[in-house]
């Protein structure tokens, strides 16, 4: 991608649009399952902080990131490959910035309506079934939080899941509205403003969420200010 805007070549072959898509669609759903994970890893800091050596150890870290990535390539390359599968026998032009998989299954010349389908069942499982753990894990915090004595260790919990909360909203927003909608609903227009937004405005805001909290980059981010 980087290349074509760098040379304003708007072309890309079959096997590279496949790839595109099925590493976007990689990266996508494991960020779901690890933002699922992080959410845990806040409710067992704030809920169980004592037992957090235990549960969260790292042989535990590295089996739930490990089990989260084998997932999410296998199922992504199993659904990329249903995608490319169809026939595509009229225009080779796509309305979209990326091979995203809704521009791509309008090229199709067959039926769509299973792979629609597929779409919807693994958006549920990679995006809405993550967002909903993350919701009862919430909420779990949010009410130990509460029953904090003194302001000051509500606000100190707080801010520990504060940027995690951010990711989450801004993520978790675009990608529920992009794949869950019915497919009537789907505008380009709104469809490439939303991709913007899971593809290229959380990533680049990830670093500066998640630094803030650190009190180093904040001095450093001072300094730099004042001179």
């Amino acid at each position: 991608m980087l290349m074509n805007l760098g040379n304003q070549r708007r072309t890309i072959s079959l096997g590279a649009c496949a790839a595109q898509m099925c590493f976007v669609l990689i990266f996508g759903s494991t960020e779901c399952l690890l933002l699922a994970l992080m959410a845990y890893d806040c409710h067992v800091t704030i809920c169980n902080p004592l037992h957090y050596p235990l549960v969260m150890n790292h042989r535990v870290c590295i089996q739930l990131v490990t089990g989260s990535w084998t997932t999410g390539i296998q199922v992504m390359i199993v659904q990329t490959y249903q995608i490319f599968s169809l026939p595509f026998c009229g225009s080779n032009q796509i309305n979209h910035f990326f091979c995203d998989i809704f521009p791509i299954l309008k090229l199709a010349c067959g039926d769509t309506f299973v792979n629609e389908m597929l779409v919807y069942t693994v958006a549920m499982l990679f995006v809405m079934v993550p967002f909903l753990l993350i919701l009862g894990s919430y909420s779990k915090i949010i009410s130990n939080i509460l029953k904090l004595p003194s302001a000051t260790s509500r606000a100190k919990a707080f801010s520990t899941c504060s940027s995690h909360l951010m990711v989450v909203v801004l993520f978790f927003g675009s990608a529920i509205i992009t794949y869950l909608r019915p497919n009537t609903r789907h505008s380009e227009g709104t469809d490439k403003v939303l991709s913007l937004f899971y593809t290229v405005l959380t990533p680049m805001f990830n670093p500066m969420i998640h630094s803030l909290r650190n009190k180093d980059v904040i001095i450093a981010l001072r300094k730099l200010l004042c001179k």
